[in-house]
């Protein structure tokens, strides 16, 4: 695995990742979760999540965040619609 940049600590990581324009604009930011984990760690990421009042959710190598306080429904066909 290659070594991080010295100037790439996981406050500056986390800030930018919060910092995107997505972000700032409440939408969705999607990491890899290998790359939280080598560079600020799951539970300092969901920490700080939690600290902006955003949720995640993990699905296979990604962590998807909601960066917005709003409700997250998964979206299912209805019972009629599958049994068309």
């Amino acid at each position: 695995m290659a070594q991080l940049p010295l100037h790439l600590t996981p406050e500056a990581w986390l800030a930018q990742v919060f910092r995107s324009a997505e972000a700032r604009k409440g939408g969705v930011v999607k990491r890899q979760i290998r790359d939280v984990e080598r560079i600020v760690g799951r539970d300092a990421f969901a920490r700080e999540v939690a600290r902006r009042g955003f949720q995640a959710v993990e699905n296979g190598r990604h962590f998807v965040v909601f960066c917005n306080s709003a409700p997250i429904r998964r979206v299912r066909a209805s019972a009629f619609e599958r049994a068309s």
